[in-house]
């Protein structure tokens, strides 16, 4: 039985739900009045101390980007919204591979703030030293050995510090956080702990940990309270005496901004006066082919530019997933385990690892894929593989990104020409619109739903692949922000009296959100050279 008085909540609620929502469906507004009343009724019973809410906090401009790619590690901003300039002009050049694998989302002005918002399991602050200002959950930047069992407790100064598990991201460790510290900071009492020696590494900064990153069910259900850190137990909710009994765990919002400045690329050409004049009998304006050509030249910088940067992210992902998961996702199919190093002597048609930047990835080691030639190990077997691993590359990002699944992947020619040799394997047939006509460049068709497209920058032996998600400017990964794509200015030369032409391109590129590498994965094809090339 409901001790309410129901006329009385359909009186004041039915008004307010007719005018914003237009139901009038007398069965609905009643039980929609009654789920309002008792909504209002939780807020009212929320309670919570000025020390232990995340607020806005003083206002604080972001720091200074640097160069384009230390975006991710800037000083941040307070949340609020500064005031951008009105374009001056913009003028859109054609598009290239680069812009047909990022969003793009074109800047007001030369420069401009990016605004986050982020939740986290709260109440308390990492800089608290009283129980009461002390949050339940945090993060640490340093990583579980293999060893480390989730229930580990340390003792410091009066505090208790529960090993709960590692970030399904970056596997650095979480937290819980008991008792109250005698003195000293959170971080202070983590790093004199003897939590450190279980760990790799030594604890530098202690962050909130962050709901939609790393979700922790226990927060809102009876694990944490009860100790359950792993088995069947860790996603139970409370009983109903135990939930009517217990105080509500708390989430915050965290608002900050980082600061975006438009980079520029610049290039200019110079005709003389009588290659102006000459050039007409051929039909040909000496000024706007030497535009043209400036223009691609500014397009194909911006385009290798963003492709740096995407192959980049995708190591940083790689790494994180070798940290936390201990595997890579290296297609060898070689005839024995190699670490990537080896693939530059060991094959040099496919030495992808010349081409890597991350000693994480150069260090790893390949598993071997098969042994000799026979009916069912084969060339066209092993290019299949390569669908194989694109497709599971594809799932990973959807897991980490939790966006979706991935839509790109960017290669060389000679995996593009493997793809292509075996777009129509009849034993295990993969959906794909791979063109096998000679003459397309790229994009060359699909593969499960992802574009591939052929680099043809990319040396013949780099057989790296690219994996990514095409974001829609609001989701995590790297975006493109034009302020001036290509403006040309024509003046006279005052030596030669001769036309001379200048362009400029003024952009940035912003690695947007708090994990961007998750929408990317760099990895590489190799062959043993007993089987020779990919094709």
């Amino acid at each position: 039985m409901y001790l309410i008085n129901e006329s009385e909540i359909f009186s004041k609620w039915a008004p307010l739900l007719e005018s914003n929502t237009g139901i009038t469906e007398r069965n609905k507004v009643e039980w929609m009045s009654k789920y309002c009343h008792y909504h209002e009724l939780y807020e009212n019973n929320a309670l919570a101390t000025l020390g232990a809410v995340n607020g806005m906090g003083a206002t604080r401009f972001p720091g200074d980007p640097g160069s384009q790619a230390d975006f991710a590690t800037q000083d941040t901003g307070s949340g609020d919204k500064a005031h951008t300039l009105l374009p001056l002009a913009m003028q859109v050049a054609a598009q290239t591979i680069g812009l047909d694998l990022v969003p793009v989302v074109p800047m007001p002005g030369p420069m401009g703030v990016l605004t986050y918002l982020d939740f986290v399991y709260g109440g308390g602050k990492t800089a608290g030293t009283a129980a009461a200002d002390m949050p339940l959950l945090i993060k640490a930047d340093f990583v579980a050995g293999s060893t480390v069992a989730a229930g580990l407790t340390a003792v410091s100064n009066g505090g208790t510090f529960t090993y709960v598990g590692g970030s399904r991201l970056d596997g650095n460790a979480i937290f819980k956080i008991s008792g109250e510290f005698s003195t000293g900071t959170i971080l202070s009492n983590l790093a004199g702990s003897t939590a450190v020696a279980a760990f790799a590494g030594t604890a530098t900064d202690v962050t909130l940990v962050r709901a939609l990153e790393d979700h922790i069910t226990g927060f809102s259900g009876a694990a944490l309270a009860a100790g359950n850190y792993s088995g069947s137990e860790v996603n139970d909710p409370y009983s109903r005496d135990t939930g009517e009994s217990t105080a509500d765990n708390v989430m915050n919002l965290t608002l900050f901004n980082k600061s975006v400045e438009a980079k520029t690329f610049q290039v200019a050409a110079a005709v003389t006066r009588e290659q102006v004049q000459d050039l007409k009998q051929f039909g040909v304006d000496a000024v706007s082919q030497v535009e043209s050509v400036l223009i691609n030249e500014l397009t194909q910088s911006i385009n290798k530019n963003i492709l740096t940067r995407l192959f980049a992210l995708g190591e940083t992902n790689h790494d994180a997933v070798i940290n936390t998961q201990g595997s890579n996702f290296f297609v060898n199919l070689g005839a024995t385990a190699l670490t990537v190093t080896a693939s530059i002597t060991n094959n040099p048609a496919t030495a992808f690892g010349s081409y890597l930047n991350s000693s994480t990835l150069k260090g790893a080691t390949m598993a071997a894929s098969e042994v000799v030639n026979s009916a069912s190990e084969n060339l066209h077997s092993r290019q299949r593989k390569i669908m194989s691993k694109v497709l599971a590359i594809a799932n990973l990002i959807a897991i980490r990104g939790r966006r979706g699944p991935a839509s790109f992947v960017v290669t060389n020619g000679q995996v593009c020409s493997a793809l292509q040799d075996v777009a129509g394997f009849i034993p295990a047939p993969m959906a794909n619109t791979i063109n096998q006509m000679s003459g397309s460049l790229y994009p060359i068709g699909t593969l499960a739903g992802l574009a591939i497209y052929n680099d043809p920058n990319m040396a013949w032996n780099d057989t790296r692949l690219c994996v990514g998600r095409k974001g829609d400017g609001n989701s995590p990964g790297l975006v493109f922000m034009p302020y001036l794509m290509a403006e040309s200015v024509q003046t006279i030369a005052e030596g030669t009296m001769a036309p001379k032409v200048a362009v400029k391109s003024r952009y940035a590129l912003v690695e947007a959100g708090f994990h961007p590498e998750t929408m990317y994965f760099t990895t590489g094809a190799f062959i043993n050279g007993a089987f020779g090339s990919l094709v």
